[in-house]
């Protein structure tokens, strides 16, 4: 008992609010409490949370705080030395009443209550289990993905708009801007004139040389080059802009590769999941989206009490407040935004490989539903689904939930069958 006494070299309470958070953190072979507040900012849970790294020698800190704070226990986990302890809100009432009946302005905040607790009943606890190292890999892989590609999409939209200012005929003549081809078309004939310098030759080598074989566009382009007319003639503004396009592509350039090299990493960790099966056939999942899915379950199958859990750690789920006699549903500020996105753009996608999913939004949007709006209603039910599926260890079956849905007379069935 003694070495338990000592295994963790600090306890912290964390009372969640929207804008910041209240902390109460002691120190084991300590009494006295220290209270803080910690904005809910990344980079101030960043900072705080090297802090306590520091202070403690990178030994073991106790982190106390609601199970329902899904986010906050999301954004945590991603310290080591941080053990977190998600506690029932329910337990913690009870805690709160059996100690402070009267809620007396000077009884102890949550945040104390949630280190006392922590402090004097860590043994009854069950610590959050972080994902195994093939699944947290992925996850993070996948974070990061997402980064290199918001990065790719922001400067592929500040290339569109340059060039619309001074060359917007290369929008059709170097073609996706997200493509290779259209950086090393740029790189090469970065303005009208560049363009209309080089020969008709080596216009259509350029294209064959980049898998171009689209008939139209080689009998057009050439003539087209030939006939265009400059958008402005100020050369200040052309050479200005040369040289940011060219200096765009070369990021864009640099950037893809490390993006490839992502989705081969992402790949070969999926394909060796022993969860894979679970994923891979969901309709609208894909390649790119059931790696995501499997990520956001992650591998623990005792983390979530049931598919609420999930739903509020995304965001999917709406935030109900009731004041009185007003009551007022709004978006979940507090979420992942990446479990949010994953799961949004899944639902999206299972609009075309789903019956019953197409079948659910259309009645929505029937209903006045806007299509976000459609899609996140879609998500939540989805996420239901998944979670089972998940939890017992059964690949979805979309034939199977089908007939469950007719033998429950779903209104959802009949909708499908017409």
């Amino acid at each position: 008992m003694k070495k338990q006494k000592f295994e963790l070299a600090a306890f912290v309470g964390i009372d969640w609010a929207d804008r910041e958070h209240a902390v109460c953190w002691r120190a084991a072979d300590e009494v006295g409490m220290h209270q803080e507040t910690l904005k809910q900012e990344p980079a101030a849970l960043a900072a705080w949370a090297a802090g306590l790294q520091q202070r403690f020698g990178g030994r073991s800190v106790g982190v106390c705080l609601e199970q329902s704070r899904g986010p906050l226990i999301y954004a945590l986990s991603a310290y080591p030395w941080l053990v977190l302890y998600p506690v029932n809100p329910k337990s913690l009432a009870r805690y709160r009443e059996a100690l402070a009946p009267s809620r007396a302005k000077d009884d102890p905040s949550d945040a104390a209550l949630l280190c006392q607790f922590l402090a004097l009943h860590r043994h009854a606890l069950r610590p959050w289990q972080a994902d195994d190292p093939v699944t947290r890999q992925l996850r993070l892989l996948l974070e990061n993905r997402e980064k290199l590609v918001d990065q790719r999409t922001a400067l592929t939209h500040q290339l569109r708009a340059l060039l619309k200012g001074y060359f917007p005929q290369a929008l059709d003549w170097a073609g996706d801007l997200l493509r290779p081809m259209a950086w090393a078309f740029l790189l090469k004939w970065p303005s009208l004139e560049a363009l209309q310098t080089a020969s008709k030759k080596r216009l259509l080598n350029f294209y064959y040389a980049h898998g171009v074989r689209r008939g139209d566009l080689i009998a057009q382009v050439p003539d087209q080059v030939r006939t265009a007319i400059p958008l402005i003639q100020d050369h200040a503004l052309i050479e200005t802009s040369i040289l940011l396009a060219q200096a765009l592509c070369r990021q864009l350039q640099a950037l893809q590769p490390f993006i490839d090299r992502h989705n081969a990493q992402i790949k070969a960790l999926f394909d060796q999941h022993p969860d894979r099966e679970l994923f891979r056939g969901i309709p609208g999942a894909g390649p790119v989206m059931a790696p995501r899915l499997l990520a956001a379950f992650g591998s623990d199958r005792t983390r979530y009490s049931d598919a609420s859990d999930v739903q509020q750690l995304a965001g999917i789920a709406p935030v109900t407040e009731r004041s009185g006699k007003s009551c007022w549903v709004h978006w979940r500020w507090a979420a992942s935004s990446f479990l949010r996105q994953s799961f949004h753009e899944h639902a999206l996608h299972s609009l075309a490989h789903s019956a019953w999913a197409k079948a659910y939004y259309d009645q929505l949007r029937s209903r006045g539903k806007a299509h976000h709006a459609a899609v996140r209603a879609l998500a939540f039910k989805w996420i239901r689904v998944l979670y089972a599926c998940w939890r017992d260890y059964r690949p979805y079956d979309e034939a199977a939930y089908l007939d469950a849905l007719r033998r429950r007379s779903s209104p959802l069935a009949r909708l499908c069958a017409t």
